[in-house]
């Protein structure tokens, strides 16, 4: 009895090679044309379901008014600082342990044993210095190219949080190395928050975890550096970029928008 063989299926045009352009090598792809290819290709596959690439698009290439200069960076140079110290911070969370009789020592490993424990704990460290600085260039620059006014107001209020968050991780994370200068500058710190008129007490009781220092107290202050804050000052940052993307940002004050030949003749 004869066999029947079933045709082989043709393969998706989707999943072809593309042809080449004119005036390259022909021939054969090499392995890296061939895992370009294959890139490609999972990069559309994600895409013809999420569509991702219009949102991509519609962020990042948009208008940019003339006269844009390097003070406009400076917000992104914050987010990459927030990054860096997110990252560092996780590397950090690794070793560190959040007990009184175990903080200082777990920091003494990181510095002393751990590889690049030094190197990461630097970059955290110094890094948090470097946040809060470029934190403050930015709302200056914001407010004197006058980038707060309408329609931005809630762009502003939302820089002005972000602000007052990076103090708070900078203030949380103080504490946490449990040396004797860590420990009484918190103290005086928190006895300071509880001077604020109405919240102030409660604020200070919120911080210590209790009336007084203790235990938790350190656990809770941890608690707040690690995720509390950051989780805001993420979700606030995706609000932030929002807005910009979809605002636009403002020209420099030195530069007034020119009006029309037409349009000056009808004042005249």
């Amino acid at each position: 009895m004869p066999r029947f063989r079933i045709p082989t299926p043709t393969v998706p045009a989707a999943l072809q090679p593309k042809p080449k352009r004119p005036g390259s090598a022909q021939g054969p792809a090499t392995p890296a044309e061939q895992a370009a290819e294959g890139g490609i290709h999972v990069v559309d596959w994600i895409d013809e379901r999420t569509s991702l690439s219009g949102g991509l698009r519609w962020m990042m290439f948009r208008k940019v008014p003339k006269g844009t200069n390097w003070f406009y960076t400076l917000g992104s140079a914050t987010m990459f600082a927030f990054l860096s110290q997110a990252v560092t911070g996780i590397f950090l969370a690794m070793y560190y342990d959040p007990s009184p009789t175990r903080a200082y020592e777990s920091v003494r490993y990181i510095v002393n044993d751990a590889f690049l424990g030094e190197f990461v704990r630097g970059m955290h460290r110094w890094g948090s210095t470097v946040m809060v600085i470029l934190v403050f260039l930015h709302m200056a620059r914001t407010f004197f190219f006058g980038a707060y006014k309408y329609p931005r107001e809630l762009n502003w209020v939302i820089g002005v949080a972000l602000l007052i968050l990076t103090m708070a991780m900078s203030f949380t994370g103080y504490l946490l190395p449990f040396d004797q200068r860590a420990y009484w500058a918190t103290i005086v710190g928190v006895n300071i928050n509880g001077t604020g008129p109405l919240v102030g007490p409660y604020l200070s009781d919120f911080l210590r975890a209790g009336p007084e220092f203790g235990a938790t107290t350190l656990s809770r202050f941890y608690a707040i550096h690690m995720m509390l804050v950051p989780g805001l000052i993420a979700a606030l940052i995706g609000a932030h970029l929002y807005l910009v993307a979809k605002l636009g940002t403002t020209a420099p004050p030195w530069l007034r928008a020119k009006t029309e030949t037409k349009l000056d003749e009808d004042e005249v």
